[in-house]
């Protein structure tokens, strides 16, 4: 397309897109229906109390996490709305008992989180309250999505730990903050009456992240 005196304007020759005017202080953006802002995340608190929402075991897929399809997808820009159907085809009331837990945990064994790198798969369990993952191992793209929204991507220290944790279990996650701000690469919870150690594999960029509450609170 041949340029006009702006060298970083050019002309548009389509019926379908129009260049921009000069002045565009008085433009309105009209946005469809499931284009929603982005949510706002907080910074990691302190002290952090959960309940744990659910317990799944190994291999679990980002497609179980954040299922695809026709009917989901088109609400990719409205996280309020695709957030009801995380983790659908297998629990249903999940979006319900986050939202009504405030703070949530997942449990999960071997390999969670495998399968398409698809962000929805963390930025809507965040939406909806879920502030850590405590498995056995993490597929890695999975772990930096977790990381890139604000949830903490936890190992157990112990793997026969996650025998003992079911759901409805509460979680204390007493001085978290400060333990990540410290470098600590194991972490002490509470499982309601009882002490365990899960760990922390990231990067000081990470951490810098996790404590933000999300990447765009670094921006």
């Amino acid at each position: 397309y041949p340029k006009v005196n702006n060298p970083v304007t050019y002309i548009v020759d389509d019926r379908n897109l129009l260049a921009p005017p000069e002045d565009s202080s008085s433009l309105e953006i009209i946005m469809g229906p499931n284009i929603k802002p982005f949510p706002k995340f907080e910074a990691l608190e302190e002290d952090l109390k959960a309940l744990v929402i659910l317990k799944v075991e190994d291999n679990i897929t980002t497609d179980h996490i954040m299922p695809a399809g026709s009917k989901i997808l088109p609400l990719r820009s409205n996280i309020d709305a695709i957030s009801n159907f995380v983790y659908a085809n297998v629990d249903p009331d999940f979006p319900a008992r986050c939202r009504a837990a405030g703070n949530g945990v997942i449990i999960g064994g071997e390999n969670y989180g495998q399968g398409s790198s698809r962000e929805h798969a963390a930025i809507a369990p965040r939406y909806l309250g879920i502030r850590a993952k405590i498995v056995k191992s993490f597929a890695r793209i999975h772990k930096a999505n977790l990381i890139n929204f604000g949830i903490l991507p936890l190992t157990f220290a112990n793997p026969n730990d996650y025998d003992t944790i079911n759901r409805d279990d509460s979680i204390q996650m007493n001085g978290i903050r400060t333990q990540i701000e410290e470098g600590k690469e194991e972490l002490s919870i509470e499982v309601g009456q009882r002490k365990i150690l899960v760990r922390l594999d990231v990067s000081d960029r990470d951490r810098r992240i996790l404590l933000a509450g999300t990447l765009v609170n670094l921006a």
